[in-house]
């Protein structure tokens, strides 16, 4: 049995909870649990109970008050008692029996895990997953909330406050603008909130939006309270228009692999401290994860200093940089990395000069990502993390292979991903993302990629490492890599996981592998995300208006994600509201109005432009047209659709299993396709 006391106060027995009744036995043992372990004098107690005005009989109400509490103790098997010690009362708790201490021995293990912040980062997400709503929402003790509560709100602020450095500490800006949006909306007045989210929109490459926020903030402060910006805001808002280089966040931002920490080198300063930033599309996926060593956060920022502000999408604003002439000069890897880790290392020192004619650095390989809120595919998760780990070897000794495919937007990256880091102790050399398309969406050769792989993880095999080949254009790309070892472009002894949106069914006729074709969430799967991201307590308050926004986004994934982006930056938003306004025109709203890449629309656009212009006007017309286009009969006036036409767009992930019929078209793409098809058609019309 537990106490909660970081929500509502309840006991919890498994996944049994009873959250108590206002009463006045709730606010003694709200009190008693606030300092357990502690002799709590029973004129505190009193006042916790009736406030500051106690009546005649407070004293013996109190003894009754604990008198009931031991029989509600009794009734549901707490074990835990309610000493009489003089002058007052003392209960005796411990982490695993009360949350709040829970939380202070998760936080007090992260502090000493300050040299690897991803464990830390890990540590401190799990403190703060005990805390379940409003502190002490049912507890009405005017003196609790006014003495108690404030303070415990600040512990867990200064545990988010530590989770957002570390995550721009790691490159990881997307995941902390998630947690800074909602918390400088619910804490206006807390600077630090609002100096870190302007330093992530600036590392993400959005000046713009940067700077906005530091004005709206400026002006609350002044008509709110009367005060100017602190000086370290004030400085960082001279350095966004100066455009100069933040430096690393944090402290040394690693990299990480397999868990293990691999400090990367600083970049060479740039000479010209006036350059304006400029968003680099090519930005490398290992710098995405990581910046250089250590710079003083405390000195403002100085242009070119340390490594370029990271971009949460991999793209980097970078000041014109001089280029790096010293290749000798690569630091030593760390002693116990990874293989992968220590040549990863070495490679940062050899990017190219911003401004050069060097190929995109988006298509250079990094270590695999933790991917934020990972919700459902339960059942894939566990078979893929188990082909993996298989320790029967494949045929001929190819690369083991898994084959991850589906829609645009379904989540076939993110479920890679994850199931690579669950298993990433089976590869003892290193897990790499690899990205089979440029960032103009241009496919890489496969000998580009072999010889970036080869660079990366060295020629002598040390160990297995597992690479993710992610969103493959067609089989005649990846198959020179999956080739027997010893063959040129192969990729010996590894594992492989395969992303694309086709179903490359042809190479696995040719060279084997396992298949794991995903579609839409469940409607279970959509309710467990929205739970996820926008937390239970909004989510549980209006639980048939969460099950009517997962239906609007038609429990696409990709759909999902961008609505709960834009309802954590409006937390006071009903839910039932956000059904309405989103069901006025889905399409529309399922956009990040600052990151119009970020849509359904240009998630769709992007897909159908990679098809033959045939078959994308074939699709159009399906899209358009009744659904009988998708039957095997057609309708009566028009005849079929060429069965081989289906398949191949079903191959292309664009036509899904039905029923009913053998396809069906998933609501979003067909409203898509209309949508696109009006727009046009008014475009051309004649006035």
């Amino acid at each position: 049995m537990r106490f909660q006391l970081l929500g509502p106060l309840a006991l919890a027995d498994g996944t049994d909870t009873v959250v108590l009744q206002p009463s006045k036995p709730a606010n003694l043992l709200a009190a008693l649990l606030l300092h357990a372990n502690s002799a709590v004098s029973a004129e505190y107690l009193q006042r916790a109970i009736w406030g500051e005005e106690q009546p005649a009989t407070a004293k013996a109400a109190l003894q009754t008050c604990v008198l009931r509490l031991r029989r509600l103790f009794s009734r549901h098997g707490v074990t835990t008692s309610i000493e009489a010690v003089p002058g007052g009362y003392r209960i005796t708790a411990a982490p695993p029996t009360l949350d709040l201490l829970g939380f202070r021995d998760r936080v007090r293990r992260a502090a000493g895990l300050d040299r690897e912040p991803e464990a830390e980062l890990c540590a401190l997400r799990d403190a703060l997953a005990l805390w379940q709503g409003s502190l002490l929402a049912n507890v009405r003790s005017v003196v609790l909330h006014r003495d108690e509560v404030p303070r415990l709100a600040e512990e867990r602020l200064r545990a988010v406050e530590r989770v957002c450095d570390l995550l721009l500490g790691l490159g990881r800006c997307g995941e902390a603008l998630v947690d800074l949006w909602t918390a400088t909306r619910v804490h206006p007045g807390h600077e630090r909130f609002h100096e870190q989210l302007i330093e992530a929109l600036y590392r993400s490459g959005r000046q713009a939006q940067a700077l906005a926020e530091y004005r709206r903030v400026k002006g609350y402060l002044l008509e709110e309270l009367g005060v100017d910006p602190s000086p370290s805001l004030r400085r960082l808002e001279l350095s966004i228009l100066r455009g100069e280089d933040l430096g690393p966040a944090g402290p040394a931002a690693p990299h990480v692999i397999r868990g293990e920490t691999v400090p990367l080198p600083a970049t060479r300063p740039s000479t010209d401290r006036g350059a304006v930033p400029v968003t680099d599309p090519g930005a490398s996926p290992v710098t995405d994860r990581g910046a250089a060593a250590a710079g003083d956060r405390g000195a403002p920022p100085v242009a070119g200093r340390g490594a370029p502000p990271v971009g949460d999408r991999g793209a980097l604003p970078v000041a014109h940089a001089a280029p790096v002439t010293d290749r000798a000069a690569v630091p030593a890897a760390a002693p116990g990395t990874t293989p992968v880790a220590a040549r990863v290392a070495a490679a940062g020192t050899d990017a190219p000069a911003a401004g050069t004619d060097a190929p995109a650095a988006a298509s250079r390989i990094g270590p695999v990502p933790a991917v934020p809120h990972f919700t459902g595919r339960a059942a894939e998760t566990a078979a893929m993390a188990a082909r993996l780990t298989a320790t029967s070897p494949p045929e001929d000794d190819r690369p083991l292979t898994v084959l991850v495919s589906g829609a645009p937007g379904i989540g076939k990256s993110a479920l890679a991903q994850h199931a690579a880091r669950l298993v990433r102790d089976a590869f003892p050399a290193g897990q790499l993302l690899v990205p089979m398309t440029r960032a103009d969406g241009e496919p890489r050769p496969a000998d580009e990629v072999a010889a970036d792989v080869a660079a990366t993880l060295g020629a002598s095999g040390e160990g297995r490492a597992l690479l993710i080949l992610d969103d493959v254009i067609d089989a005649d790309q990846v198959r020179p890599l999956l080739t027997p070892r010893g063959e040129a472009g192969a990729l010996p002894g590894h594992a492989v996981v395969v992303t694309s949106r086709m179903g490359l069914g042809g190479l696995i006729a040719t060279h084997g592998g396992w298949v794991q074709r995903l579609t839409t969430f469940t409607e279970a799967e959509s309710y467990a995300l929205l739970l996820t991201a926008l937390g239970a307590e909004r989510v549980e308050a209006e639980p048939r208006a969460a099950h009517r926004l997962a239906a609007l986004c038609g429990h696409f994934p990709a759909a999902l994600r961008i609505l709960t982006a834009r309802l954590l930056t409006r937390p006071g938003l009903r839910l039932a509201d956000a059904a309405d306004w989103l069901g006025e025109d889905p399409l529309a709203r399922l956009t990040l109005t600052d990151s119009p890449d970020h849509s359904v629309d240009g998630l769709f656009d992007r897909a159908l432009g990679r098809l033959d212009p045939r078959l994308s006007e074939a699709f159009t017309h399906l899209a358009q047209g009744p659904p009988a286009l998708l039957d095997d009969q057609g309708p009566e006036d028009e005849g079929p659709v060429p069965e081989a036409v289906r398949e191949r767009l079903a191959d292309a992930g664009l036509l899904e299993d039905g029923p009913p019929g053998p396809y069906r078209i998933h609501d979003l793409l067909r409203a898509h396709v209309r949508r696109t098809a009006r727009t046009r058609d008014r475009r051309t019309e004649k006035v």
